[in-house]
């Protein structure tokens, strides 16, 4: 695949951040630091995000849309929806390192906060006859869900994990 050099710029500012959050706490990164790091102008930094969190937020958008790219059915039954988990939740686990790093910056909150707009967003277009709080429901499942499997280091398994959930949403 083909990448355009503005989603190459985005990459390395990403990628800049998330290193540098391995060796400083957030607070104490500056966008000076991250361009420095990614090896790209603060006028390039500046032309995609307007301030740190926009990168983290790009990023759960990135993946995001490879997830979606993967979902390439239109779920019909538990299985359908078991499958749907497990992939959801085997990204994550891809992912667990950033996350940690997000948590433990306290930065946890942007992340619940993307999975509430993806939510709303999606349920407003698919099932826009639901209660309004349902997308919220899913929302904070998944996020506390995930928090808690990440606070255990991902240890159980995808599947099981998956499993527990699906089960509880009650799909047949």
């Amino acid at each position: 695949m083909d990448y355009s050099p503005e989603e190459y710029s985005r990459y390395y500012i990403v990628e800049a951040l998330f290193m540098l959050m391995k060796e400083y706490a957030y607070e104490k990164i500056s966008v000076t630091d991250i361009t420095a790091k990614a090896g790209v102008g603060r006028a390039t930094f500046y032309r995609y995000f307007k301030r740190k969190e926009d990168v983290i937020r790009y990023y759960l958008e990135h993946y995001t849309k490879l997830f979606v790219f993967g979902q390439r059915f239109y779920p019909r039954c538990r299985e359908d929806y078991l499958r749907i988990a497990e992939d959801a939740f085997s990204l994550f686990k891809e992912q667990k390192e950033r996350f940690k790093l997000l948590r433990a910056a306290r930065l946890e909150y942007i992340y619940l906060d993307y999975l509430n707009h993806c939510f709303s967003e999606m349920f407003a277009r698919e099932h826009p006859e639901l209660n309004r709080y349902t997308p919220y429901l899913f929302a904070g499942m998944l996020f506390n869900v995930s928090m808690a499997w990440l606070d255990g280091d991902c240890a159980e398994s995808v599947s099981s994990l998956a499993g527990a959930v699906i089960e509880q949403l009650s799909v047949q």
